[in-house]
Order: structure tokens, then sequence, then C-alpha cells
């Protein structure tokens, strides 16, 4: 049973990492701080959100996406 609690954490820990790392988690926590500051704000939808960040990733090339 240890080893399946072992194999269960690692995967977990993989997951998180892997989330982190792709930036995946970071609409989860725009909607988390976005409801704790107005719970009747209205929330971007993932894809609304990650078109805005795209936009504004590109529109600063100083924020590392682009080169040139």
């Amino acid at each position: 049973m240890a080893a399946v609690s072992g194999v269960r954490r690692a995967v977990d820990w993989v997951r998180w990492y892997v989330r982190e790392v792709s930036g995946e988690s970071v609409y989860d926590r725009y909607v988390t701080h976005a409801r704790s500051h107005d719970p009747d704000a209205e929330v971007m939808s993932r894809r609304e959100f990650e078109r805005r960040r795209m936009d504004e990733r590109e529109s600063d090339p100083r924020k590392g996406f682009r080169c040139c």
C-alpha cells in the first residue's frame, strides 16, 4: 500500500510540475484571484484569457515572447 501511495504522490507532483512549467495553471490562479476579490465579477473564459495573455506577451518584446 505504501508503494501505491508513493507512486500516487509522484504522479501528482509530475502533474503539478508540468502544469506550472507549461503555464496551464495560470488561468486557474486568475479565476481564484478574480473570485476572491469580487465574487460577483464576471470571469473571462479560458479562451478569452489566453487570447489576452498572448496579445499582451506579443505586444512587449521585453517579456521574452519574441526575439525581434
